[in-house]
């Protein structure tokens, strides 16, 4: 006897909607330096063995109550357990270099920390992207500007970052044509955000911009070979 059919329609499901209502709840909604020189750790494919460790930036609320490790990575400030790259980066939890003690979910102070400044700075929600928040930018970050391929590249320092509501974070740099005042602090009229003016951004601690401007050979073959499209490597090789 055959399985009767049921009369019900069969559901569809959207999984575009079910992916973008997913990476709605991973919004950032609130951000909160880290000052007491927390790191990330993490692993590469090419040494096993050997543990990373890097400053974390901050700590963000997610909108869905996590609250994760923040670092400039790559193209973005970035969430450290969103690093999951064998060649790159594989994120193995956090550290306190002080006591060296190994942990995988942020601290509490920190939790109950965001969990209060969200409560507070509760904003009405607006069909704009609007300013939440600004950091000062307290590793001396800098930041690999691009913009057409055959344009050269800038290396500038990063004095901040700012949330908007949609969850994004910005660098902010400065346009060197409207400093009026020093030091650059967040707010003034001469910062703007990264990804406003340049096709491509790329994050770097000091120590390694401070290479970068030392055209140190290393450090700028490695930098080709990131930065450069396959096809542009290949060519040069050739």
């Amino acid at each position: 006897m055959g399985i009767p059919q049921s009369h019900r329609s069969a559901r569809v499901i959207d999984l575009e909607a079910m992916r973008q209502r997913q990476l709605a709840r991973r919004r950032l909604v609130r951000l909160s330096p880290e000052l007491d020189n927390l790191e990330m750790v993490y692993r590469l494919a090419s040494d096993a063995d050997t543990l990373y460790g890097m400053p974390l930036l901050a700590w963000g609320l997610q909108e869905d109550g996590e609250v994760v490790g923040l670092v400039p990575w790559m193209e973005a400030l970035t969430p450290c357990h969103r690093l999951d790259d064998a060649e790159h980066g594989h994120f193995i939890g956090y550290r306190d270099p002080e006591t060296e003690e190994l942990f995988e979910e942020a601290p509490e102070h920190k939790v109950l920390e965001l969990e209060h400044a969200a409560a507070y700075f509760d904003y009405e929600e607006t069909d704009e992207t609007t300013l939440i928040q600004q950091l000062p930018e307290t590793q001396g970050t800098h930041a690999l500007c691009m913009d057409e391929s055959d344009a050269p590249w800038q290396l500038k320092q990063v004095f901040g970052w700012r949330l908007y509501s949609d969850g994004t974070v910005e660098a902010l740099l400065a346009d060197e044509r409207l400093i009026e005042t020093t030091p650059i602090l967040p707010g003034d009229p001469c910062l703007y955000p990264g990804h406003s003016r340049h096709r491509v951004v790329y994050f770097f601690q000091r120590q390694i911009a401070n290479r970068i401007r030392h055209e140190d050979p290393t450090t700028l073959e490695a930098l080709a070979l990131m930065v450069m499209p396959d096809s542009d490597v290949d060519a040069q090789a050739d």
